[in-house]
């Protein structure tokens, strides 16, 4: 029996489809539920605890994230790394962390991991400029090392859904490489364009 080709058995979540409502547990502690009833929710997904792509794309996120809320949108990133080595990286954000190592949300969304995360050129310039800032920040102490195991590998793709209050997909973006994500101007944009009414 031959086992079924990656296109087939992954669902991609695409504007018009609906999310059921549940309350996923944050690193941090308490539940965070997605949808949200009084907001939009911008939920993505980032590749492994310690990514120095992810790990400069959220502190774009934090420079911003005043005026994301003002936006009307909270913020909800999902790794897939155990909660225990992610919480090292990550207590110091101010929106809510989720673990997923068994990536259940990320078949559910269709998230994916492929080696054109790192091999598309596109991504050659945005990884070594986070290697390098990482890695100033690591002799700084400001940030720490990934671990060298990562169970869900090092290949992930990053993704983005902006989700309605009734758990309407608003917009969606599949990543075709390490550091494809919604820029915050990205993610304004829309969330102006789709504010609940």
């Amino acid at each position: 029996m031959s086992a079924p080709s990656r296109t087939a058995s992954r669902t991609l979540l695409r504007p018009g489809s609906v999310v059921a409502r549940r309350d996923l547990g944050t690193v941090t502690g308490g539940p965070v539920a997605v949808p949200a009833v009084d907001r939009l929710v911008h939920l993505q997904f980032r590749r492994f605890a310690g990514c120095p792509v992810c790990h400069l794309h959220l502190r774009s996120i934090v420079r911003r994230h005043a005026e994301i809320e003002a936006a009307g949108v909270r913020e909800v990133v999902v790794f897939h790394s155990p909660p225990e080595e992610l919480r090292e990286h990550v207590t110091d954000l101010p929106f809510a962390v989720v673990a997923d190592p068994d990536k259940h949300l990320y078949r559910e969304f269709g998230v994916e991991s492929a080696p054109r995360a790192l091999l598309d050129p596109r991504a050659w310039l945005p990884v070594a400029r986070a290697v390098l800032s990482g890695a100033w920040h690591v002799l700084r102490g400001r940030q720490r090392l990934p671990s060298r195991r990562q169970p869900n590998g090092r290949l992930g793709l990053p993704a983005d859904f902006l989700i309605a209050p009734d758990g309407r997909v608003l917009a969606a973006h599949h990543g075709a490489h390490a550091d494809d994500q919604w820029p915050v101007d990205e993610l304004l944009r829309l969330a102006s364009t789709n504010a609940p009414l």
